[in-house]
């Protein structure tokens, strides 16, 4: 779903704007922050100046004792710090001189070009598809690239047969710096929430199968309660979504809760939601009170995909009787449900994806002993949400956990901790 937003402000400052800014904030003062770092006052001023233009703002309250943060600024601080925290944190794990002073030295020299100019590159493979997604000349973005390759005084590209690319220790870099960017964005939009523009965007990863049907529950209320917001959805299967999510290309994955050596993501578990039996309403096992796998095996299956957790519980199932007939594997919800109602086809969904298709759909009457997965919401550590993001993750929480039995134990465990289930 994507609403009609409203036009998004212009923002084109640049990274030292940003370091003065942080610098007043942090100093209460245009004289201390010119001071530490070696400008004058007026070029301090002016750039504060440009920087409220771009916001549409003001950020500070001059007075006789210095400058202090006002509502707005101390929202835009926050983002700020938070931008500048990441970037560091990158620039260490690249290996560029390590005192804090010289991290944020660094960080302050990048500029737009070069980090438009790296993220392009890694994104694209190749300087040659990089300046053509760009649109620029390739010697345009191959003096971005060495640019930053002096500014940071470490090298972080090689030259392959099929020509100059990213090092791997900058593929790392330039996907945590492009994290690092939404910081901005959601400070402007957290900013203009703060001025009574409810707007901003939520871009969600939904799972194939489980995501997908708990958005489709909730779209509609969104889409009501927050008229100027932008809400992108990506359906996918667990490694794309979860890999969106570690790019930064998704804020939150919806869906069974996958397993995952990452220590970079959080998993939340909102209700178990175990696996069932499913076919059309007047299915002839229906008559029955107590269903066997023999009687199971004897119609044709509709699976999941090889590697998801319906084709790994479906095979184990039968793993020891005669495997019935699957002529047809699918992660699609309508393509089960238009197989399922006009045949004596079966299949597997859990609980929640079975809820919302209960006038055509319906369990049968067996048990499957397999541990049940949870439903849940998965971010990046240290993900700070803003108002509108946070919002809709508690309308999906309260719509999950209102339909099914709640998870009792700990809300938030980290991913090596959850129950394994591979996408759905």
């Amino acid at each position: 779903m994507t609403t009609t937003s409203p036009t998004r402000r212009v923002f084109s400052a640049s990274i030292r704007h940003l370091r003065l800014f942080e610098s007043v904030a942090q100093l209460q003062g245009v004289r201390r922050a010119s001071e530490e770092c070696h400008l004058s006052q007026p070029a301090v001023t002016q750039a504060i100046a440009r920087l409220e233009e771009q916001l549409g703002v003001q950020l500070l309250e001059r007075s006789s004792t210095g400058s202090y943060l006002n509502e707005f600024g101390a929202i835009f601080h926050a983002r700020t710090k938070r931008f500048f925290a990441q970037i560091e944190q990158a620039l260490l794990e690249l290996g560029v001189p390590s005192t804090p002073q010289s991290l944020a030295v660094f960080s302050s020299r990048l500029t737009r070009s070069q980090i438009r100019s790296l993220i392009a590159i890694v994104e694209n493979g190749t300087f040659a598809r990089a300046a053509r997604h760009l649109q620029v000349s390739q010697t345009s973005l191959q003096r971005a690239a060495r640019d930053l390759e002096r500014t940071l005084r470490t090298p972080i590209y090689v030259q392959t047969a099929s020509g100059i690319m990213a090092a791997p220790n900058a593929v790392e870099f330039a996907r945590k710096i492009k994290i690092a960017q939404r910081e901005i964005e959601w400070g402007i939009e957290e900013i203009e929430a703060a001025r009574g523009n409810t707007g901003g965007e939520l871009v969600i990863g939904a799972l194939l199968l489980s995501g997908s049907v708990v958005l489709a529950s909730v779209i509609n209320e969104i889409a009501e309660k927050y008229p100027s917001a932008e809400v992108r959805i990506l359906n996918g299967n667990a490694d794309d979504v979860l890999r969106y999510l570690r790019n930064g290309d998704v804020d939150i994955v919806i869906g069974l809760l996958q397993s995952s050596e990452s220590t970079e993501l959080v998993h939340e578990a909102l209700a178990v939601t175990p696996y069932v039996v499913v076919a059309r309403q007047d299915h002839p096992l229906m008559q029955k009170k107590q269903v066997t796998l023999a009687e199971l095996a004897q119609y044709e299956w509709v699976v999941g995909t090889p590697g998801s957790n319906r084709r790994i519980l479906f095979e184990k199932l039968f793993a020891e009787d005669r495997r019935p007939a699957a002529q047809v594997a699918t992660c699609s919800l309508p393509i089960v449900r238009m197989l399922l109602s006009h045949s004596d086809r079966l299949t597997l969904l859990t609980s929640y994806e079975l809820m919302y298709e209960e006038d055509a759909l319906g369990s049968l009457p067996i048990k499957l002993d397999d541990p049940a997965p949870s439903i849940g919401i998965t971010t990046r550590q240290n993900w700070l949400p803003t108002q509108l993001q946070s919002s809709v993750i508690n309308l999906i929480k309260q719509r999950v956990r209102g339909s099914l039995s709640p998870v009792r134990e700990l809300r938030r465990m980290s991913a090596s901790s959850i129950t394994s289930a591979s996408s759905t």
